[in-house]
């Protein structure tokens, strides 16, 4: 009831800012004038003007750049990145300031000089009914054109900036997805789930309506029936080394009230557009202390996880003369991942060694240009102060999961006393939290590991 208030209101603001347009250019009937380009409509909403007409102004420029074709579009953001960034006179007169008489007045000014006018303008564009979604739709196609401009970085870095203080935590709504919800949003549960398809709406029943079975997701007030992210979690009695059985059509359901284990097996952000705004750690966070509360026995809260880039790995490495991480033994073994193994068991058996030395070698020593863990499943989870527990093989033998890891999954633990701990010891120095078991699989420098507790 408030959001829809708070909508009608500013859509009761922009049709008197209409008016008041109209009064001041003779007509307002959406064709735009000769002089009336996105930019310079965007150079009026900065100037200045009331708030009625500059709600109905922002309401136009996003009006019109909805309409764009891809090459206006690029060009709009190229105009966003090199008319609308910092004002170069007014930072270097402040800095003189600063440095004449440093305070806490000529500081904040240097602070405000530094500020790229596309930031206020987008804040300003904010202001139209449902801004917020159509900047996020925006974004989106900015990433679509970043690709291929690096010019355009800043204006993304801004974009970033502002979804960041957005879309905080304090905005954020916990709800739970179950069969009551709006068929609206189950759609776009369906839409959006990105590590295992659903199938049709049995299959979502399957994953959201059983007793055992919960699924949350986060929602912003100014994204109405738009999920941000969602995660799909299993109440069981063990640790999960495979998907299979937990999506099984026919699977024996279970009273909650015996599970001892929450497992996290799916987690899907659902806005490209606010692709670097992190959602996942609040999440699992909230969504632990939730069934926590509800089910006491809860002991243990495990994810079964994708390895989405393991099988590209794998082949380079495969390739690679002289300084690849594989052993020769094990390159001449794993060629075997290029055959149908999954079909002969004997085939399979023969893999399995080389296969999770590789997958540990994988974790523990494959590092991106950052020294990160090249994995970007483990980075989250391990960011998120999670320890990387085990290695499971084979555990998605769907198409997908063949493609991307060779049937590989596996399992992170959120250990609610060591979280901090784990945290730290990634973030101050990129340590992998990993379990003995993993560790012994390949040999790696004691300097890059940190023990999970067993």
């Amino acid at each position: 009831m408030n959001t829809s208030f708070f909508g009608e209101l500013m859509q009761s603001i922009s049709e008197r800012g209409r008016a008041l347009i109209e009064r001041g250019r003779g007509r307002y009937d959406g064709a735009a004038q000769p002089s009336e380009t996105l930019v310079e409509l965007c150079e009026e909403l900065l100037s200045g003007r009331g708030e009625a007409s500059g709600v109905a102004l922002a309401r136009e420029i996003l009006a019109r750049y909805a309409a764009l074709t891809i090459g206006p579009r690029i060009a709009f953001f190229e105009a966003l990145a090199t008319r609308f960034g910092p004002d170069n006179a007014r930072i270097e007169a402040a800095i003189e300031a600063w440095r004449a008489k440093p305070s806490d007045a000529t500081a904040a000014e240097v602070h405000a000089a530094a500020e790229p006018r596309r930031q206020e303008l987008l804040r300003r564009l904010n202001l139209a009914p449902g801004g917020t979604k159509a900047l996020v739709a925006m974004r989106e196609q900015l990433l679509s054109a970043l690709a291929h401009r690096d010019d355009l970085s800043a204006v993304d870095a801004d974009f970033v900036h502002l979804f960041t203080a957005w879309f905080n935590r304090g905005f954020l709504v916990l709800r739970r997805i179950d069969w009551a919800t709006p068929a609206i949003i189950l759609e776009k549960i369906i839409r959006y789930e990105a590590v295992h398809e659903i199938d049709d709406w049995d299959d979502l029943r399957r994953r959201i309506d059983p007793p055992d079975r919960r699924c949350y997701a986060f929602f912003h007030p100014a994204l109405v029936d738009e999920p941000l992210i969602f995660v799909e979690v299993a109440l069981m009695r063990d640790w999960p080394d495979a998907i299979t059985p937990i999506l099984a059509a026919n699977r024996a359901t279970i009273s909650p009230d015996s599970a001892v284990t929450a497992v996290f097996y799916s987690i899907s952000n659902c806005q490209r557009g606010l692709a670097g705004v992190s959602f996942g750690h609040f999440l699992i966070k909230q969504v632990v202390e939730e069934i926590s509360r509800e089910f006491p026995r809860l002991s243990t809260y495990v994810t079964l996880s994708p390895v989405p880039n393991f099988a590209n790995w794998l082949k380079r490495e495969r390739a690679r003369e002289g300084a690849s991480l594989l052993a020769e033994a094990d390159k001449t073994a794993l060629a075997a991942v290029d055959s149908e193994w999954w079909k002969d068991p004997a085939a399979t058996e023969r893999l399995r060694e080389p296969l999770l030395r590789a997958a540990a070698t994988y974790y523990l020593r494959a590092k991106n240009r950052n020294s990160l863990p090249y994995d970007p499943v483990a980075r989250f989870h391990l960011g998120n102060g999670a320890s990387l527990e085990r290695l499971n093989w084979p555990a998605d033998l769907s198409e997908r999961g063949r493609q991307q890891s060779h049937g590989l999954m596996v399992n992170y633990q959120y250990d609610l006393g060591d979280i901090e701990r784990n945290h730290e010891a990634y973030a101050e120095h990129h340590t992998v939290v990993a379990a003995s078991g993993i560790r012994r699989l390949v040999r790696v420098p004691a300097t890059d590991l940190v023990p999970a507790k067993e």
